[in-house]
């Protein structure tokens, strides 16, 4: 990607199968020469090959940008920011790993990501041990913020994390609620990957619908990297359900939706937004057509307050898919930046500088590209907003955007 440093790193890191796609300099956290500036870093944490990597590439773009905006602008002064992209390939032990790696470089004060809400799992210790923030921009799992009782008794498990996009006890619900009273489907067969946020976001959405009046016509589920989903097929069009349900990632979604129109079912699936990437009707092609996806927030491409970053998105060079978490992506980041203007002062970062970025992103508020910014007690953000996507005449279509309380 576009990233430089002031020291190119002669060696790759070896801890784990990481891959650098962009370094930073010194671990002093900066220059002593008079005149010259400290260098800070900003570290990311996403997939950047294999599975979910489009998405993944679009965090990284996301977070390049605001470093390049707050460099041009001279936003923290006696600062040059840099960014410090790791691979966690959507594997949890290799995102802990990453986190141990990025923690070990104490010019980074703060870090966006990952894109996986199991990953983060394995990585939220890590940061809170050593008081460096952690904004993920896609992360929607309910109890990485608000515990593992968070339907009955919500608690804080890690001060040190925080997200820009809204959890799936929301958009399961949003989902659920569109599914059954404006699609007017009566039986739906839920499937699901196993994995932290897939299990997680179609048991909120079957828990939603079956509330709302919609009867349970199957369930299943299949593991991350499956390619061959005849058996799931005969299982749904011998359950008469009207629509598919499916909690995960594009990577496998995309194959279920094209192998059961061919076998015949011209039923809709219906998603979350680890579906909502170009990548996904690009490889199902017109099977996808009237399939659909909930995601946070509203339209990037339809934001004022984005016309900009998608301009320099697009001619950057930058890879991957901007529209799913780029704004959010460059949100995170900007939140963070703004909280290192409140604490490194002329250039002089302090001792307990992760410390103090953490309390000040907390306090964070401000108006960000792809809507305000700001925290709850719980690291949640305070931005609802959520938005139902069609494919219509092979492409993504917003169809309803709006707000769910339960």
């Amino acid at each position: 990607m576009r990233q430089r440093s002031l020291v190119i790193l002669t060696s790759v890191l070896t801890t784990g199968a990481l891959t650098l796609t962009a370094c930073g300099s010194r671990d002093d956290g900066g220059s002593k020469d008079s005149g010259k500036k400290t260098e800070i870093i900003i570290g990311v944490d996403a997939p950047l090959t294999g599975a979910n990597s489009a998405t993944g590439l679009g965090i990284q773009g996301g977070v390049q940008i605001a470093v390049d905006d707050a460099n041009k602008n001279n936003t923290v002064p006696g600062v040059t920011f840099k960014v410090q992209a790791l691979d966690d390939k959507a594997d949890p032990a290799t995102g802990q790993t990453n986190a141990t790696a990025l923690v070990a470089k104490s010019n980074i004060l703060g870090v966006v990501g990952p894109l996986n809400s199991g990953v983060a799992t394995q990585m939220q210790q890590v940061f809170a041990t050593a008081n460096l923030v952690e904004i993920s921009p896609s992360n929607t799992n309910p109890t990485l913020t608000q515990g593992k009782n968070w339907q009955t008794s919500k608690s804080r498990p890690f001060k040190t994390y925080f997200r820009t996009a809204t959890t799936d006890a929301l958009q399961g619900g949003f989902a659920a609620d569109y599914a059954y009273n404006t699609l007017k489907k009566k039986n739906v067969f839920v499937v699901d990957d196993k994995q932290t946020y897939g299990a997680g976001l179609a048991a909120l959405f079957k828990a939603g619908f079956t509330k709302a009046g919609g009867k349970l016509a199957g369930e299943d589920h299949v593991n991350t990297g499956d390619t061959d989903f005849s058996s799931l097929v005969t299982k749904i069009k011998n359950s008469k359900a009207d629509l598919v349900y499916y909690g995960g990632q594009y990577d496998e979604s995309e194959k279920v939706t094209k192998q059961l129109k061919d076998a015949g079912a011209k039923i809709p699936l219906f998603g979350g937004d680890g579906m909502f990437t170009p990548t996904y009707i690009q490889t199902a092609g017109k099977t996808s057509e009237g399939d659909l996806v909930t995601s946070v927030g509203q339209p990037v491409d339809t934001l004022a307050s984005a016309k900009e970053f998608i301009t320099k998105y697009k001619a950057s060079g930058l890879k991957g898919d901007y529209g799913t978490y780029g704004g959010y992506s460059y949100d995170a980041a900007t939140a963070i930046i703004k909280a290192i203007g409140n604490v490194v002062k002329d250039g002089k970062i302090p001792d307990d500088a992760r410390q103090q970025v953490v309390a000040e992103v907390q306090k964070t508020k401000f108006d960000g590209i792809a809507g305000p910014v700001s925290f709850d007690e719980f690291g949640d953000t305070n931005n609802k907003q959520l938005t139902v996507y069609q494919v219509v005449n092979g492409a993504w279509k917003a169809v309803k955007s709006g707000t769910f309380n339960g």
